[in-house]
């Protein structure tokens, strides 16, 4: 069973998976990372550029998915570091403050709850995500091409590719391709038909929806759906 809730930490997501079974879990990307904790370790998710397949997680999950380009400051690591990978928090901390912090969360009420006061905690010692970086991921959520946004940004193509590899793991075409994901599975899971979904979503068609559909999250929309 899987539930989340906004947590109070601004953009971020606070949720709990407990899998019915053994089997294949399918996560698609987002733009995000994600602080996890399972059976008692701290792991960090890190940006996904096609669909994570994980084969037989059993037992619970807890996670807090921190908003697009807001984990590496508090992680302290460059997103593409970490791109397409499941590193555990020792890898990129100390092994003693992770014991430290391991130790509170497990000590929580739960771990997700534990998981989001780390996170709150991470975020006050920490200087807070670049501003231009956030305006870039509401542009393109809205549709709003790179070029668009990069000039209303003021940065030049290669400044901006270099932050975005920093603060998301990819290039901001990726990333644009992402959120366009993402908002055409919201349309299509809300009953929207598969062609209106395309254009609504910013597809060329509905052929085109179904080619980056396949490609980002290995299955076609229906299956995905279903």
């Amino acid at each position: 069973m899987y539930t989340q809730r906004a947590s109070r930490l601004a953009g971020a997501v606070v949720w709990t998976n407990t899998p019915s079974r053994g089997g294949v879990g399918r996560v698609l990307p987002d733009g995000c990372m994600d602080l996890l904790w399972h059976e008692g370790r701290l792991l960090v998710a890190g940006p996904d550029t096609r669909a994570y397949v994980a084969e037989g997680a059993r037992g619970v999950w807890s996670g807090v998915r921190l908003y697009p380009g807001t984990a590496p400051a508090l992680l302290g690591v460059e997103a593409h570091e970490v791109r397409d990978r499941r590193v555990e928090l020792t890898d990129l901390w100390p092994a003693a403050r992770v014991r430290r912090l391991t130790a509170r969360v497990n000590a929580a009420a739960d771990p997700a709850s534990g998981l989001e006061e780390l996170a709150l905690r991470l975020a006050a010692d920490t200087q807070p995500p670049d501003p231009l970086l956030r305006h870039l991921v509401r542009a393109l959520d809205a549709g709003r091409s790179v070029g668009a946004s990069a000039d209303e940004l003021g940065l030049g193509p290669r400044q901006l590719h270099r932050r975005s590899l920093a603060a998301f793991g990819y290039g901001p075409k990726t990333l644009a391709r992402v959120l366009r994901l993402q908002r055409a599975l919201g349309l299509a899971r809300g009953g929207v038909p598969f062609a209106e979904t395309a254009v609504r979503a910013g597809f060329a068609d509905q052929a085109h929806l179904a080619r980056d559909v396949r490609e980002l999250a290995g299955l076609p929309l229906g299956r995905l759906l279903g």
